[in-house]
């Protein structure tokens, strides 16, 4: 006798196991991805295109490099077409100063605002994710592509700027300290992470957007009037006299001044501002007999060197992400007890 019946656990099909980075990518993150594809391909698209532009752009400035004589090059007389080359990184320049904007107002603001505001958060919370897990992912998925992007255009423009510094009067290392290195990267993370904190407390996404626009302003002008802070002012003087044939102090290749101006240089060692004497100013011999009354030798100046430059970034960065952890830690808990 046979029979038709046979052993469930051998004949039933066994779902083959998920691998562990698909797993990762469900929930909560696949949640963000899927909320937020429209934003995170449009910043993709506009990197890759920044990119390719810089890219080539920086070809037909070495192009251009590569037919002057390096002698030129360093004794500054690169022929007047230069200035074009120049002009076009002070203008890429310029639109990556507006990328913290961007990360601010369009990214950071409609974050969680908009999940307040169209019930989202609560139908997500209601469910197996806790609001920890939900604002963290929230704020890391678009932070991780945020400083993808934001690392790959920094690299790429100071790539293109290194071979060009200091060539002519607009390409300053002072023009584009915001700009290269590790700052962009830093500062878009603030406005971030700001933009996501208004959105939390405001709860209205066009109300959050505006308000973070005034704050990311705002921030901007306090980290225009501090960053040269950062650095340690040096100065450089001679002592060979106050005359009309006295010699000037002489900055380093690529420094910028700094404070008022020149300073007079006393045989103490102090130094007094450029208004000593300055009723004798007309006349040249009254004005060298004030200053000799007081005692000057010669003259100073203040300056920051280039050689500052990459320590600068990397403690203005560190004192930007340190902030930006703090308001995280202030959107996590904040969020924690009176999300809903």
């Amino acid at each position: 006798m046979t029979t038709l019946t046979r052993d469930p656990a051998r004949t039933a099909p066994t779902a083959p196991p998920r691998s562990g980075w698909v797993s990762r990518l469900g929930g909560p993150v696949w949640l963000v991805r899927r909320q937020h594809r429209a934003a995170f391909w449009t910043l993709l698209a506009l990197t890759c295109l920044g990119v390719l532009v810089m890219a080539y752009l920086r070809g037909q400035t070495m192009d251009f490099l590569a037919t002057v004589e390096p002698t030129s090059r360093r004794s500054g007389g690169l022929p007047p077409e230069f200035e074009t080359y120049a002009d076009r990184l002070f203008g890429i320049g310029s639109y990556l100063g507006y990328l913290p904007v961007l990360a601010g107002v369009f990214l950071g603001a409609p974050l969680i605002a908009g999940d307040l505001e169209s019930g989202t958060a609560k139908l997500v919370t209601s469910q197996s994710v806790s609001r920890l897990r939900w604002l963290a992912t929230k704020l890391a998925v678009p932070a991780a592509m945020l400083t993808l992007c934001t690392t790959v255009l920094s690299v790429v423009f100071t790539w293109w700027w290194r071979p060009v510094k200091g060539l002519s009067d607009g390409l300053t290392w002072t023009s584009f300290f915001s700009v290269t290195g590790v700052t962009p990267v830093a500062y878009a993370l603030l406005t971030f992470t700001v933009g996501a904190a208004v959105g939390l407390l405001l709860r209205r996404t066009l109300v959050s957007m505006v308000v973070t626009l005034g704050i990311v302003v705002a921030i901007g002008f306090v980290w225009d009037q501090l960053w040269r802070s950062l650095g340690n002012v040096m100065s450089v003087s001679t002592d060979q006299g106050v005359g009309p044939d006295a010699t000037l102090p002489e900055l380093p290749t690529e420094a910028e001044q700094q404070g008022q101006g020149t300073y007079f240089l006393t045989e103490s060692g102090d130094r007094l501002d450029w208004t000593t004497c300055l009723d004798q100013m007309e006349n040249a011999e009254a004005h060298t007999s004030c200053l000799e009354s007081q005692h000057v030798i010669g003259r100073s100046m203040d300056y920051l060197p280039v050689s500052q430059m990459q320590s600068m970034q990397w403690l203005g960065a560190g004192i930007m992400f340190a902030v930006t952890a703090a308001v995280v830690a202030f959107v996590l808990l904040w969020g924690r007890k009176r999300l809903l």
